[in-house]
Order: C-alpha cells, then sequence, then structure tokens
C-alpha cells in the first residue's frame, strides 16, 4: 500500500496578507490552491491599514500586484464568503466542508454601482469597523478584490430588494440565493485565519463604550484612511471637530492577566504610526503616549527614534488605571506616572486605545491550539501569519512562505 498523499491540492483557510501570500508562494510551486476567505473580499485587516510603518506607504499597492498575481494563476481557486465548517482525515487525504453564505450578487457584476444607486436603506459598515453606514447594496471597499457588489440580507423579500435586482442591467443581482455547502478532498490545510482585535467593552476602567471620544487603534486607523468614514480626517467622533490634544494608550488588554496575558508585539509601533498621523495633520497638536515597556524590535528602532525626536510627542511611563469623563464630556485619563510617581488627571481630545490582537475564529478541527488560542503547526496542518500569534505585516508574510513551504512539502512526500 503506498504512502504516497492522496490529494496533492493545498487549503488554505483566511483571504487576510498571511493567506494570501501562502496561496501564491504554493501555487507559485506547482500546486493546486484553494483560497477560503468568510469576508466578500481578500485583504483582511491589512486591506483596512491606512499605512504600513515604518515606510508610511499605503497597503494598497502591495495588495494589488498580489492580486493580479492571483488572476494570472490558474492554480488557485478563491472562494470568498466562505469559511470551513468540518474537516476529517489525515495528512495527504483530508475530507473539507466548506460552507457558503449568499453575496445575493453573481460574477457577472461590472462593480457599475446600479444597485447601490436604487438601494434606500443603510446599514453598518463593517470595513470602517461600523463608524458609518453604507446603502444595503454596495461595494464593500474601494479596492475591494473580487470587485463585486455585495446585498445586505436585510432588504431580501422586500420591495427595495426588487428595485435593486430591477436596477442591474446584467441581471447580477440573485435574491433566491442561500447557504450552501460543498467538499473538498486536500492533501495539506494552512490556517490563515488571522486576528481580531481585543474587545475594548471588556476593559470598562476605560469606557469605551460610554465616551464617543475613547477609540480603538483599528478604529484610528479607518479615521485616517481617505476612504475611511470622515475621509482620511482625524476627527472627534463626539464633534467631528480637529483634536488638539490626543492620548495613546499602551497595552490596552496586553500584558495583563485578566485579559490577554501576552505582548501584542505592533502595538508600540501602531501607536508611533497614530502620533504621525496627528501630527502630520494638526502640526499644532499635542499627543502622549502611556506606555509600560516600548518595543521596537530590528530595524524598527529606527522608527521610535524618528517619533521620539519629535518634540510633539511626549512619553509617559504608565499604565493609566481609568479614564473620566470631565465637565465637558472630554475623556480624563488618570494614574500614576511610573517614574516620577506624579498622580495625573490629564483631560484630552481624543484617546486612543492600543487593543491587543487574538486569535481569530477557532478552527473547527484538525488544528492544534496553544494556550492563547493560536494554531501550532504539525504534520499536514499549518499555521500561517498571525493565526499562529502576534506579527506585524513583514513577518506575516514571512511566516506565509514558511507555511506554504512544508505544505508544498507535505503533499508531495
Amino acid at each position: 500500500m503506498s504512502d504516497k498523499p492522496k490529494s496533492q491540492t493545498v487549503l488554505v483557510v483566511g483571504g487576510g496578507i498571511g493567506g494570501i501570500s501562502a496561496a501564491l508562494e504554493a501555487a507559485e510551486c506547482g500546486s493546486e490552491v484553494v483560497l477560503i476567505e468568510k469576508a466578500p473580499t481578500l485583504g483582511g485587516r491589512v486591506a483596512a491599514l491606512n499605512r504600513y510603518f515604518p515606510k508610511m506607504c499605503h497597503p494598497t499597492c502591495g495588495l494589488e500586484i498580489n492580486y493580479q498575481r492571483i488572476k494570472k494563476n490558474p492554480r488557485i481557486k478563491v472562494f470568498t464568503m466562505a469559511e470551513v465548517s468540518g474537516i476529517s482525515g489525515a495528512a495527504g487525504d483530508y475530507t473539507v466542508t466548506v460552507t457558503t453564505t449568499p453575496r445575493f450578487v453573481t460574477p457577472a457584476c461590472t462593480a457599475c454601482g446600479d444597485c447601490a444607486s436604487a438601494a434606500t436603506s443603510e446599514v453598518a459598515d463593517p470595513f470602517n469597523y461600523n463608524l458609518s453606514k453604507v446603502k444595503a447594496a454596495y461595494l464593500p471597499h474601494t479596492m475591494a478584490f473580487p470587485m463585486r457588489y455585495i446585498v445586505d440580507a436585510s432588504v431580501v423579500g422586500t420591495p427595495e430588494g426588487q428595485a435593486i435586482k430591477a436596477a442591474c442591467k446584467l441581471n447580477a443581482v440573485n435574491l433566491d440565493e442561500k447557504p450552501d455547502s460543498f467538499t473538498l478532498s486536500v492533501g495539506a490545510v494552512i490556517w490563515a485565519t488571522g486576528w481580531r482585535p481585543y474587545d475594548p467593552n471588556k476593559l470598562t476602567m476605560y469606557r469605551y463604550a460610554d465616551l464617543a471620544d475613547v477609540i480603538t487603534n483599528v478604529e484610528m486607523e479607518r479615521l485616517a484612511s481617505h476612504d475611511g468614514p470622515t475621509k482620511g480626517k482625524v476627527l472627534r467622533p463626539s464633534n467631528n471637530e480637529a483634536p488638539k490634544k490626543v492620548a495613546l494608550i499602551q497595552c490596552a488588554g496586553s500584558r495583563d492577566l485578566n485579559h490577554l496575558a501576552y505582548c501584542s508585539r505592533i502595538c508600540c509601533l501602531a501607536s508611533m504610526k497614530h502620533a504621525a498621523y496627528v501630527r502630520e495633520q494638526y502640526p499644532e497638536a499635542e499627543v502622549d503616549i502611556y506606555y509600560i515597556d516600548i518595543r521596537a524590535h530590528d530595524k524598527l528602532e529606527a522608527f521610535y527614534r524618528k517619533a521620539k525626536a519629535d518634540p510633539g510627542i511626549r512619553w509617559i511611563k504608565s499604565k493609566p488605571s481609568r479614564i473620566e469623563k470631565g465637565a465637558a464630556g472630554e475623556p480624563v485619563v488618570c494614574g500614576e506616572n511610573t517614574l516620577s510617581r506624579e498622580v495625573y488627571a490629564n483631560a484630552y481630545d481624543l484617546v486612543v486605545l492600543a487593543t491587543g490582537m487574538q486569535a481569530s475564529a477557532q478552527p473547527p478541527a484538525g488544528a492544534e491550539l496553544d494556550e492563547y488560542g493560536f494554531v501550532v503547526s504539525e504534520e499536514g496542518v499549518f499555521g500561517a501569519g498571525v493565526a499562529t500569534g502576534p506579527l506585524d505585516v513583514s513577518m506575516s508574510v514571512q511566516s506565509a512562505t514558511a507555511a506554504a513551504l512544508r505544505a508544498v512539502q507535505a503533499v508531495r512526500s
């Protein structure tokens, strides 16, 4: 009896930068690849970033290059709005069940926008972390891949839904679409399921839920983005005014046994990037960074030094104990300076919580997880990118390349 794998197809679960990189590397090594993504588009969290550190360039360029590579590679099959609901078997012979969610728009869509023009209701925009709303027929974002609209399920079976369907000249709107499932036979699985921000509502001492001007780091990215809810202007959510004094609180949920016990690696540098956003838009603004320790690994030390040299950025070694509501409704950050022992109560126009990174939805089976819920690679099943632990973009790509190589070796052994 031969030990040769029954299938040489590689399944990549997750279409963020890690999954995209793993799929491309495996396919360009000659393997057949199926890429599964639960969202309507590829790109993951990276697509929602305003800029990368340390060069502060926009992620669109790198993503678009990878999208073109996917389009040109016949070995890659992409399924969006799809999730792995079950997996059985062993290395070289896995049977995977994939469930799909209706998009209500077929591949015939040319992204003309006629359906959105016919829509009258609005729904929360998940790409902007619900900071804004979009029409019930919408393009997920300006650089979506695939470039195809989606119709929200709330209008199915309504007169509005019928108007949206009638507006499409190509008959690309299918409101009869139902959830479905199919099975795949694959030889290796790469889990590239990424991460989710730690829930700021659990940090009750920081009053995210009831102070409009307390936001998270991922929300700050969208505020600063040209296609975000404020068209790239960092504004106070409470009144849409420019902030004159901004606080960035490090380790909001990380390095805390009550929340995430580990360091999330990228938060320090992300906050330095956010400080740069504020200082670029508002040269007179003051930015305070509250930190326990600063982590700027390897070549990113230079990015830290640049931020450190900015006279408009003040560094306060402290883990704030709480945020209070000021007389005018503004957030007031309270705590004790670790170095000077000064007890402070500083009022700000805007407070940004550097919430930590935690593993996304747990795989249904077939993947071993560590104590924090991150994927541990084993025979036939490999983790890639932030599914394996907190990583920045470049490290995620490196991790994905390594996972792709191991998967290719596994299906060819």
